[in-house]
């Protein structure tokens, strides 16, 4: 099997240049992640659960949000599309992805729903409990209609669409059905991180990076190994990914591995391994976003698939030793090709 290819400090440069120039749109499930910072010296005589010393709090983008700050984040600029509630997590959302330099007038304000916001309690570094607030039913029809739209509008000014899917309800058969036609009509890159359980009709898009349990799932093939083997040495880890290729034929499979790396695979291709770059984990929430959100600006700034593959890997091993969704920045992911030297 083809070892990892080399991607220099100079060619990250010239990437991470041109992807200023380049533009995408992110539509999905867009959510508020708020963390609940603080300490615990004991157990609640009430339950055995912690008590938690609150110290502080922060709000930040999250969901399909949190790809769309991934990639302004890499000096991309981005959009997010998607259906809110008219509350105050709505307006809270709108405030936060103007922080982060992402344009939200593509966002839909439905009264039957309720803005997405997932409650993380964090104490010494480590995520004790969460607290989900949604409405996950599936989007009304002239919802969805306004919101193609709103997409069909923007689409030719923009290189990329990433599909947000965190099965709250945005994502529909019949909203990715139309994506993949007009994607298709145009020329756009349309990328997707599959979600097994909402089982949708996944043929013809550009890009699915499925992590280790989903890729099995989707595959339909039993994990015999649970990652114990190196991944060219996994016969099941290879038998889903050719399946995967063959049944949903997309144009990049790039499975996620944990402490394992990456491994890219493409039809007629033999696949890459691409070994991990994390030096300590501390959080991996939102990983998977900043894996596609890289991989798509990669390709949007026209590296290869292994180019890209290599980039999200590494941008993936820094924000796995932040705590909290987190972003990278170019200054990161150049300085990371430096230590690797």
């Amino acid at each position: 099997m083809p070892a990892m290819k080399p991607l220099s400090r100079r060619r990250v440069q010239q990437l991470l240049d041109a992807a200023r120039q380049r533009r995408a749109l992110v539509v999905g499930d867009a959510m508020v992640d708020q963390f609940i910072w603080g300490r615990v010296e004991r157990i609640s005589p009430e339950a055995p659960v912690p008590v938690v010393q609150v110290e502080r709090e922060s709000f930040m983008p999250g969901g399909a949000a949190n790809v769309a700050r991934n990639l302004t984040s890499l000096g991309v600029g981005a959009e997010m599309l998607g259906v809110i509630g008219k509350d105050a997590g709505a307006r809270q959302l709108k405030e936060l992805l103007a922080g982060d330099n992402v344009a939200s007038r593509g966002l839909i304000e439905s009264a039957a729903r309720s803005t997405t916001k997932k409650i993380r309690v964090i104490a010494h570094t480590q995520q004790v409990a969460r607290v989900d607030r949604e409405t996950p039913h599936p989007i009304a029809p002239e919802i969805e209609k306004r919101l193609l739209a709103a997409i069909k509008r923007r689409l030719p000014d923009n290189d990329a669409l990433i599909v947000g899917d965190y099965c709250k309800g945005v994502v529909t058969q019949s909203l990715l059905d139309r994506l993949k036609e007009l994607c298709r009509a145009r020329g756009v890159w349309l990328s997707m991180d599959p979600k097994p359980f909402h089982r949708l009709d996944l043929g013809g898009l550009s890009l699915i990076t499925p992590n280790r349990k989903e890729a099995f799932s989707l595959a339909g093939v039993e994990d015999e190994t649970r990652g114990k083997a190196e991944p060219f040495a996994d016969k099941p880890l290879m038998r889903a990914a050719e399946k995967l290729l063959t049944e949903i034929r997309p144009a990049v499979l790039l499975i996620t591995l944990g402490d394992h790396g990456m491994l890219l695979c493409q039809r007629d291709k033999k696949p890459y391994h691409i070994p991990t770059m994390a030096q300590e984990t501390f959080d991996v929430s939102g990983a998977g976003d900043t894996v596609i959100a890289t991989f798509t600006t990669a390709i949007m700034a026209e590296a290869s698939p292994v180019e890209a593959a290599i980039l999200s890997n590494h941008a993936a091993g820094i924000v796995v030793g932040k705590v909290g969704t987190a972003t990278v920045t170019p200054e990161e992911l150049l300085a990371s090709f430096g230590r690797s030297r």
